[in-house]
């Protein structure tokens, strides 16, 4: 469960990169919400994933963890970029506006802010999020699995559906309303 938890973890801390990206961009699509209830964006975790994967050798070079964290979590963007297109029969992210793209899923200069995102986060906040993640109790997991599970199903239900990632901003309906009381 140690690997589902930094999973989770950087999805999350994904999410909130995202959201801090298009404040700090004025980006109109502000939220970056990849799931209808959390707030996870879980291409990070997948790309933390393959990160945690490599060996141990190359993850203690910083030299060699950079290429290899632009390969990495390059691989996670245009794999997740193709399955919300196969699969949610949604695109969330098109970078085929940019420079040296390759398709529209990914582009060099994200793939150098993978590169150099991952040396911050793997020597500055991985050894405490490793150590987090070891101490979650083995019940806590269960729920954990069965939240994601059911938040995925319910998203791939709804974008499936409508095939607009806006649908997943159901809740600023909510504060729209109550404003304007």
């Amino acid at each position: 469960m140690y690997l589902f938890w930094i999973f989770l973890f950087y999805s999350v801390l994904g999410f909130l990169i995202e959201v801090g990206y298009a404040r700090f961009t004025g980006e109109a699509k502000r939220d970056r919400k990849c799931r209808l209830l959390l707030p996870v964006c879980p291409v990070y975790g997948l790309g933390a994933l393959g990160i945690q994967l490599l060996p141990e050798a190359l993850r203690q070079n910083p030299l060699l963890l950079f290429p290899a964290a632009v390969l990495v979590c390059t691989g996670a963007e245009l794999l997740a970029g193709l399955f919300y297109e196969r699969v949610f029969l949604v695109c969330f992210w098109d970078y085929s506006h940019l420079p040296l793209h390759l398709g529209r899923h990914v582009c060099l200069r994200f793939a150098l802010c993978w590169g150099a995102l991952t040396l911050a986060l793997y020597y500055l906040l991985h050894p405490a999020v490793a150590g987090l993640a070891a101490a979650i109790p083995t019940w806590a997991a269960l729920p954990a699995v069965a939240l994601l599970g059911m938040d995925t199903i319910l998203t791939a239900r709804l974008l499936r559906r409508t095939r607009d990632t806006g649908s997943l901003r159901w809740y600023t309906r909510l504060f729209r309303g109550r404003a304007a009381e």
